[in-house]
């Protein structure tokens, strides 16, 4: 079936820990969505072929399949929303991870109400408008995509032309944590993926024009040591 008979959002929870997947039944269920729960990879695997889910919450210490490897799957054959839940910390996963295709990172233990933002975040930019149609509005920033025009508190900003490619990208998956490979790619090209620092410098120019205050930015987030978020909720 496609739709859960409720209608409601259908969230597969992919996790080899039964309390852990019971906490999240109750808690995504007292939030609105019907939970559909797996134990390892090839069930997981199975109901996301076999079903059309919203939301895929994916840990990575599978008993039958490293994690990492299970997002690499879905992405051939699915664009389903993926956030990883995982005890690993190192930024070495976090960045392997949303290279693979995956859209968020959350680290055990975690509060139920970051993961909500994180799951509402996810699923409001796939289910948004198409990118030509697309305008992303802070409290004092407005970023239209098809017109190609930044205003902060109503006023023209002049961006250069790289400047504009980063932020168009990062304002394309709003409220993501983006890897620094994955943006290097997408505005640099495939040449430039170690190209870290140089990435830093144009954040730090779009800080300066778009931030209220660029010494301790509230839009362009970084998460140490693996990439950048836009930050609009």
């Amino acid at each position: 079936m496609n739709e859960p008979p409720t209608g409601r959002p259908r969230i597969i929870v992919l996790d080899d820990e039964p309390q852990i997947r019971k906490f999240l039944r109750i808690s995504l269920g007292a939030h609105g969505y019907d939970v559909v729960e797996a134990e390892n990879a090839s069930a997981g695997l199975k109901v996301t072929r076999e079903t059309s889910p919203h939301l895929l919450i994916l840990d990575l210490g599978l008993p039958d399949m490293d994690g990492q490897e299970v997002v690499s799957e879905v992405r051939s054959f699915s664009d389903v929303p993926i956030i990883i839940l995982s005890v690993r910390a190192d930024e070495f996963d976090k960045v392997e991870a949303l290279d693979r295709g995956a859209d968020d990172y959350v680290v055990k233990p975690f509060g139920i109400a970051e993961l909500m933002a994180r799951v509402r975040a996810v699923l409001r930019t796939r289910n948004s408008k198409p990118l030509d149609t697309t305008t992303i509005e802070t409290e004092f920033l407005r970023i239209d995509l098809t017109r190609m025009v930044v205003t902060k508190n109503g006023e023209d900003v002049r961006l250069s032309r790289k400047e504009w490619e980063l932020l168009a990208f990062l304002a394309q998956r709003p409220d993501h944590v983006l890897s620094h490979k994955t943006i290097l790619k997408a505005v640099w090209g495939p040449a430039h993926l170690e190209d870290t620092a140089y990435l830093r410098v144009y954040v730090n120019q779009l800080r300066q024009k778009l931030e209220e205050d660029p010494a301790r930015p509230a839009l362009i987030v970084t998460d140490p040591g693996v990439g950048y978020r836009l930050r609009c909720r």
